[in-house]
């Protein structure tokens, strides 16, 4: 590999791990939120459900006083029995009692639905609100573990970065300005792989004339393709021996110095 790229590998290592730290940064409050989701609806359903109580306990009071209206009412309607004269208006006396009677049924039957009601949404707001207790304990752990793993990754990220700034120091600017430059233009790594022939950046043949340029120049070279700088992923390339480097033992016999 390339001298010249050996520290730029290492920024790139380095880029990478600062853009997972920053994305699982960007993560975090939408993990928050998620995990909060349980607390919010179970919130929400004992509000309604509150709301929803105190509406049929209005409700039970508006038919008690309709119930109290009526029965002044009969009291009334009973107080002039002495004065009817007539069977006929005694039998029409009887028949508007009868009426008043169902009435006053129909007033307790309201009542009575309505203390079911409340009776069933009390319990359930009870419910509601021993469910919402647990909730409330689970989410504060999770909070807790996502703030401690936001407080982790901000150290991690502070550390990370210092070590880029050490390393970017030791970089030649022209170099740290064309890795930033493609950094910048591609929104990825600036440096590929030479792979099987092919640039792992652009996933693109590399001329063959180009590879071998790569695998044994100590120049930089670019993917013509994707622009990306190009360094060998493999084996180091090295010379074969000469034969005038031979020591006597190594020769076969017969051959001559």
């Amino acid at each position: 590999m390339s001298q010249k790229l050996s520290p730029l590998l290492e920024l790139q290592k380095l880029d990478l791990r600062i853009m997972e730290i920053s994305d699982a940064r960007r993560k975090i409050p939408d993990l928050l939120h998620t995990a909060e989701a349980p607390l919010r609806d179970t919130s929400k359903t004992l509000i309604e459900t509150k709301t929803a109580a105190e509406v049929a306990v209005k409700e039970r009071r508006s038919h008690e006083k309709d119930l109290e209206a009526h029965e002044a009412q009969t009291e009334k309607m009973k107080s002039h029995a002495a004065s009817l004269k007539t069977n006929k208006e005694y039998q029409a006396h009887l028949f508007e009692l009868d009426l008043a009677n169902k009435k006053r049924g129909d007033f307790e039957e309201k009542i009575l639905i309505c203390m079911d009601k409340i009776d069933q949404l009390q319990r359930t707001v009870k419910e509601t609100e021993e469910k919402k207790k647990v909730l409330e304990v689970a989410f504060a752990q999770e909070k807790n573990v996502l703030d401690e793993q936001e407080r982790t990754l901000v150290t991690e990220l502070s550390q990370v970065e210092a070590h880029y700034r050490e390393v970017a120091a030791r970089v030649q600017k022209s170099l740290l300005d064309r890795y930033t430059q493609i950094k910048a233009s591609r929104k990825d790594q600036p440096l590929a792989a030479v792979r099987d022939g092919i640039c792992t950046g652009c996933r693109l043949q590399i001329p063959p004339q180009l590879i071998a340029q790569v695998k044994r120049s100590d120049d930089l070279h670019v993917c013509p393709y994707c622009h990306r700088m190009l360094h060998w992923e493999g084996e180091p390339v090295t010379e074969a021996p000469s034969v005038s480097g031979a020591k006597p033992s190594d020769l076969e016999i017969g051959e001559s110095v």
